[in-house]
């Protein structure tokens, strides 16, 4: 039986696309550091023509270091390591004998980094613009167990291109803004290029302690590589597409300590699965003074 598990791993530079600060930079010495968790379990994913097939019910789980830091007021640096990452697939069983026909397995390892720079083109007007490299590095392993296709990396460096344009607004009472982002990934050992965009708006409630933020996130492959579009040796797929709304909640504790909490999924897709990821987050929000 050929094993073709496709997980929704929001890989890592999807993940930054939600958490980096939009079209704002950090101001000099103020930086932002999140411990978080990143869960998602399926029974179906989407095909390469978009239908939804039924899969061995399998997952990742991440925990993750994330940071930013202002270097100077234009300048901020971005770090990402998964410190803990945990591929999965549970047993199949038979429905008619209850025989185990594929036994389960896991992989547990860290998973690929991201280490990169933001730009702040235009800062302190109305409409904020900033310019973002992300170079991605393959520390996950990609020769797991269950012949191999359980992985926590794909071994390739890749780098995203990204642009972000941002405004805020709002009253005394209620804080708002918006923000929308398109980047292009390039990427090695025969993957395919991608286009991302995405779109974001906040409100931040009760003296902007508590934010709502609404996300929209898309993915969509040039199909140019030569890795086969298909795996049974790999959790990420080549030519991977997907349009994901989200919602997060962060509340903060202090005026430094915050928490927060996520879920988002794939409306249409290819080669992804057909289920919501969950997300849950410690924060530092640093500024000087």
């Amino acid at each position: 039986m050929k094993k073709t598990f496709l997980f929704l791993l929001l890989n890592s530079c999807f993940v930054l696309q939600a958490l980096a600060g939009g079209g704002w930079p950090q101001k000099k010495g103020n930086g932002y550091y999140k411990l978080s968790a990143y869960s998602v379990r399926a029974s179906s994913h989407y095909t390469d023509m978009g239908l939804i097939d039924p899969n061995i019910t399998s997952g990742i789980f991440n925990l993750s270091l994330y940071a930013e830091y202002g270097i100077t007021d234009r300048f901020t640096a971005i770090g990402y390591l998964p410190v803990f990452s945990r591929a999965y697939a549970n047993n199949l069983i038979s429905r008619t004998t209850g025989e185990t026909l594929v036994s389960g397995d896991a992989l547990n390892t860290l998973g690929d980094a991201d280490v990169g720079m933001k730009y702040g083109i235009v800062v302190d007007k109305k409409i904020a613009l900033a310019g973002t490299t992300l170079l991605g590095i393959p520390l996950g392993k990609d020769n797991g167990n269950l012949d191999n296709w359980l992985q926590t990396g794909d071994k390739e460096f890749n780098v995203l291109l990204k642009m972000d344009a941002g405004t805020s607004f709002g009253s005394e009472k209620i804080a708002g803004y918006a923000n929308a982002g398109v980047g292009y990934n390039i990427r090695t050992r025969g993957y395919s290029h991608e286009f991302r965009y995405s779109l974001e708006v906040g409100a931040g409630f009760f003296n902007r302690k508590l934010w709502t933020i609404l996300r929209l996130d898309a993915v969509e492959s040039l199909k140019n590589g030569t890795a086969p579009a298909i795996s049974g040796t790999s959790i990420f797929a080549n030519n991977t597409e997907y349009t994901s709304p989200g919602i997060e909640v962060a509340y903060y504790i202090t005026d430094k300590l915050g928490i927060s909490a996520g879920m988002a999924g794939a409306i249409r897709g290819e080669l992804i699965y057909a289920s919501p990821s969950y997300s849950f987050g410690v924060f530092l929000d640093l500024k000087k003074g």
